[in-house]
């Protein structure tokens, strides 16, 4: 039912054109950057590791129309994400973020625990 869930809201957010900022990590988070690539909106992809030198066509696509931003706070030395890195870019993509949705997060997670951050922000759970 999450899945189903999140991939419909992918879909009305590349409708609307609304931006989304996401580490797109999971492979949850990566379906909904497949339907996000198909529109035309804004997406900012942030990274829990330094930038990668290679990226997957349809990634390459977005950036050369100028509808993807990468951002990272990690030096390129940083090659794999952590539990510490992924929780840093949780925070700094709320920081960032006008709106949270959270398709889930686990009971006692780190998602959960950044969350309880944020309190002032608009959240949605799906």
């Amino acid at each position: 039912m999450i899945v189903i869930k999140s991939f419909d809201w992918a879909i009305e957010q590349r409708e609307k054109g609304t931006c989304v900022i996401s580490g797109f990590h999971s492979r949850i988070e990566k379906d909904v950057l497949h339907y996000l690539l198909k529109g035309t909106q804004p997406i900012i992809l942030a990274l829990a590791r330094g930038m990668m030198k290679k990226w997957p066509t349809e990634i390459r696509e977005a950036l050369d129309a100028d509808r993807l931003l990468i951002i990272t706070r990690y030096a390129d030395s940083v090659t794999h994400a952590s539990e510490e890195t992924c929780y840093q870019r949780n925070r700094l993509m709320m920081e960032l973020a006008d709106e949270i949705v959270i398709g889930y997060a686990s009971p006692g997670g780190n998602l959960g625990r950044v969350c309880g951050e944020y309190q002032k922000k608009q959240m949605v759970c799906l």
